[in-house]
């Protein structure tokens, strides 16, 4: 990666926009990529105007790398004032703003927040997971941990600290 992309991506994270959960949100998208490992949650709360619902403020939560959480950070503020529909137009090199294009090895994480993004604002029409190869047996994911509730709730484990 060029350290000009490096410095705008530690810019971007110096100071992340809307980073958290969205209590109040109207639609949410989980996206996993079984390559990386890298998750990403969009939630997204829609107002009125003009007569069309448009996205009135978007947030996120990553467990990824630095340039997904950049990208999620920029696209947040890119979708507000949107309609559902042109925040789907854009493309995942459109969303990652400022950063300008991304390297090869790096476009994946575009792609996880156009993932997310679809997830939340048309739900049928995105993957929530990066397909299994054919062969490979279904397994449970990382993906499968967040969104399928446990019974008992959650199991704290401390480790002995020698």
């Amino acid at each position: 990666m060029n350290s000009d992309l490096q410095k705008r991506i530690q810019e971007a994270l110096a100071n992340p926009q809307n980073l958290g959960e969205l209590a109040d949100a109207d639609a949410v998208g989980t996206v996993g990529n079984s390559d990386c490992g890298e998750m990403l949650r969009l939630w997204v709360k829609f107002r009125q105007q003009d007569g069309k619902q448009v996205i009135d403020r978007a947030t996120f939560q990553s467990f990824g790398c630095e340039t997904a959480i950049a990208v999620a950070s920029l696209a947040t503020e890119l979708i507000r004032g949107k309609t559902p529909a042109e925040a789907l137009a854009l493309k995942p090199e459109e969303l990652a703003g400022e950063l300008g294009p991304l390297p090869p090895m790096k476009i994946h994480c575009s792609q996880l927040v156009e993932g997310a993004l679809r997830a939340a604002l048309s739900p049928a029409a995105a993957p929530t997971t990066a397909p299994a190869p054919a062969t490979a047996p279904a397994a449970p994911t990382l993906l499968d941990s967040f969104t399928q509730p446990k019974p008992g709730g959650v199991k704290i484990t401390f480790l002995d600290a020698r």
